[in-house]
């Protein structure tokens, strides 16, 4: 047993935040897994299992994702800097990423709506219910207006109180 922890490093405590941090800078698992000093299994394994790391995910991938595209619209507005000559920049396949992103966020809202299926549903009866109320009572009211057999209109509201 002690041969077996001997190959094990041990994770740093906070390497959960040491990866999102990476994560919202670089928008790269791989990466930022290895700057927080853990193996990409185990970001992988934590977003499974739990929830709060999950989102946490997600909202550093948002930030990344956010600077990726002000980055891109900066070299689109003003061209590439002269500090970063050497460095080529694929627009294309940051437009891509981008629209990738964006998709995968909508399908992730569409998923957490989806999630209060039930109280949507019950909002939709709850309204559909008031509507029926709304026209049984004006339905009752053209009833009780409705002209006799002789064709005049009587107010039948008012012959209870006589």
């Amino acid at each position: 047993m002690a041969k077996a922890q001997q190959g094990r490093t041990r994770r740093p405590r906070n390497w959960r935040e040491l990866f999102l941090e990476q994560l919202a800078q670089s928008s790269n698992v791989a990466a930022s897994a290895r700057a927080a000093g853990v193996d990409v299994s185990t970001v992988y394994k934590a977003r499974r299992n739990e929830k709060e790391f999950q989102a946490a995910w997600h909202d550093a991938l948002c930030e990344g994702y956010d600077a990726l595209e002000m980055d891109l619209l900066c070299r689109l507005r003003e061209g590439q800097g002269k500090d970063q000559e050497d460095r080529k920049h694929d627009n294309a396949t940051a437009f891509r990423l981008l629209t990738i992103h964006r998709e995968a966020v909508s399908k992730t809202k569409a998923s957490r709506t989806s999630n209060d299926e039930k109280a949507i549903i019950a909002a939709i009866n709850a309204k559909l219910d008031m509507m029926r109320d709304r026209m049984r009572e004006k339905d009752a009211k053209v009833v009780d207006h409705a002209p006799n057999a002789a064709g005049a209109i009587t107010d039948k509201s008012n012959d209870d109180n006589e």
